[in-house]
């Protein structure tokens, strides 16, 4: 059986960080994220009894290509997953599509991972909850399981596989705001998240952040209720810099030159009156959040920046869908 799904990226206001269990991916904290209309993933997975081997390619710029043993080993893992759910052993294809470029800290494992479950679940014969959907995802690669549900999501910090997953807590219309993403480098960077995370956990600093990270999300929740835009980015930029702080006394450096540069251009327009917030993940391109009202404004700044190379900008969006158009 051949299944479709296209899965948004997400953008986490309060960030996870840090695994408690590296076999389940169950996190050192829960987080708060939104899914994004224009970071999207597409895969197709196909179970077949009449093949000999799981397969796994990239379409990029029309074109099919391999990619690295990396790549492959982690994606038919959760095949494996998948197929011991489902009590099968037919070999799967699967093709695989980003519109954005990986490994930039824009989340791509996230709905790279969602879209396979999804696709690679339906594939296979299961009808399952947006829950357990997340709970699969998350075994995948932990933010996947937050581009599962639609809208503003919220990933529960279980303490078991059943209990650390991730759930809407407002729909997608809920709150006009934008997500605009500046682009200010498509080279894939140093150190994966995984990578990174293992390191932070010796980090003097790590405990700290770790004790006030539910404080964290009972506040962002709560100014996300009563819609205090202000309240809202002010939590969101102070928790993107202490993470950032976590990573530079790791010797994580992720940020660039021009990835700061936006950061403090956004800082001015504030001051200027164009009220909007930045956050970053574990890459070099930033993540500006405004008001609806402002997301023309905002563009048109950072199309003076010589800098910035893409700017695709995004409302929040539904979670992971079936789709009808199939990549092969």
């Amino acid at each position: 059986m051949k299944k479709t799904a296209i899965a948004p990226s997400n953008i986490a206001f309060i960030k996870y960080w840090g695994k408690k269990d590296e076999v389940l991916r169950l996190p050192e904290n829960g987080s708060i994220s939104m899914c994004l209309s224009n970071l999207l993933t597409t895969t197709t997975v196909e179970f077949s009894r009449d093949l000999k081997k799981d397969s796994i390619q990239i379409k990029k710029d029309k074109k099919l290509v391999t990619p690295e043993d990396e790549f492959v080993e982690k994606a038919i893992k959760h095949i494996d997953r998948i197929r011991k759910v489902a009590q099968i052993s037919d070999r799967a294809k699967i093709v695989t599509h980003n519109n954005f470029p990986a490994s930039t800290g824009l989340s791509a494992s996230a709905s790279g991972f969602a879209a396979l479950t999804v696709a690679g679940t339906a594939a296979a014969g299961l009808k399952l909850s947006d829950q357990e959907l997340s709970v699969i995802a998350r075994q995948g690669s932990g933010s996947a399981c937050r581009s599962i549900p639609d809208g503003f999501v919220e990933w529960l910090d279980g303490d078991t596989s059943e209990t650390s997953y991730a759930q809407s807590i407002y729909p997608p219309k809920y709150w006009d705001l934008v997500d605009v993403v500046a682009i200010v480098s498509t080279d894939k960077k140093d150190i994966a998240s995984s990578l990174g995370q293992k390191r932070t956990g010796t980090n003097p600093f790590f405990p700290v952040r770790k004790s006030h990270m539910a404080d964290k999300i009972t506040q962002i929740k709560k100014f996300m209720k009563e819609k205090d835009f202000t309240k809202f980015g002010e939590l969101v930029e102070s928790e993107a810099l202490e993470l950032h702080a976590i990573f530079l006394t790791s010797g994580l450096v992720y940020l660039l030159p021009e990835s700061l540069a936006v950061i403090k251009e956004v800082q001015k327009w504030r001051v200027a009156g164009l009220e909007s917030y930045f956050t970053v993940n574990t890459g070099q391109n930033v993540h500006i959040i405004v008001e609806k009202k402002n997301e023309k404004r905002i563009i048109a700044q950072l199309k003076k920046l010589s800098y910035v190379k893409e700017i695709i900008s995004n409302t929040p969006s539904v979670g992971t869908k079936l789709s009808d158009s199939h990549l092969f």
